[in-house]
C-alpha cells in the first residue's frame, strides 16, 4: 500500500533538487499554480512534466524559467529577439515578455495532464490547440475587453455573490 502526501512548497526552496534532476537527464513532475496557462493549465489541477532544453527552445514550447525579479513563471516562447532572447507569454496573458534569455530557462514541458488526460507536446491534439489558440489572439482580446465593460455596466462580479447577482431576463 503506498501513501501519498500532496503538499504546497515555495519553488525557491525544491528549485534546487529540480535543477540537480533536470540536470542528470531526469524529469521534474509537478502542478502549477495560476492562471497565466489557462486553459491549457487549471490552477492546482494539472500536472506538467519538464525535461531540461536539448539545445534552443523552439516557438510555442512551454518553459519553466525564472525572471529578472526571482519569480519562476511557467509560460510559452511566442516569438524570438535578434539577440537570441525569447519572447514569452502566458496562454491567458495577452502582454509579452521579451528579453529572456537561455541562462534563465530551467525546463521545457514535454507532457502535461490535463483533466486527468495525458498530453505530450508532439501529440496531433495538442498541435491544434496551440494553432487555434494563437491564430485566435485577437478575437479573445476584444471578447474579454467587451465582456469586461459588461461587467462593469451591470456591477456584475463586485463583491457580489452569484445568488445576489439580478436576473436580467
Amino acid at each position: 500500500m503506498q501513501t501519498f502526501l500532496s503538499k504546497e512548497v515555495n519553488m525557491d526552496d525544491i528549485i534546487g533538487i529540480m535543477k540537480e534532476k533536470l540536470d542528470s537527464g531526469g524529469k521534474v513532475t509537478f502542478t502549477p499554480s495560476g492562471t497565466s496557462m489557462l486553459p491549457m493549465l487549471r490552477d492546482g489541477e494539472d500536472v506538467v512534466v519538464l525535461e531540461k532544453p536539448k539545445g534552443r527552445l523552439h516557438l510555442y514550447d512551454v518553459t519553466l524559467y525564472r525572471r529578472d525579479n526571482g519569480q519562476y513563471v511557467l509560460h510559452r516562447v511566442v516569438n524570438f529577439e535578434a539577440d537570441g532572447c525569447y519572447v514569452m507569454r502566458g496562454d491567458n496573458q495577452f502582454t509579452d515578455e521579451h528579453r529572456i534569455a537561455d541562462s534563465q530557462i530551467i525546463g521545457v514541458v514535454k507532457v502535461f495532464f490535463h483533466k486527468g488526460r495525458s498530453y505530450p507536446i508532439n501529440s496531433f491534439l495538442y498541435r491544434q490547440y496551440i494553432k487555434l489558440w494563437m491564430r485566435t489572439k485577437l478575437i479573445r482580446r476584444c471578447w474579454r475587453f467587451i465582456f469586461g465593460k459588461i461587467k462593469n455596466i451591470f456591477g456584475i462580479g463586485k463583491g457580489k455573490k452569484k445568488s445576489d447577482e439580478k436576473n436580467f431576463n
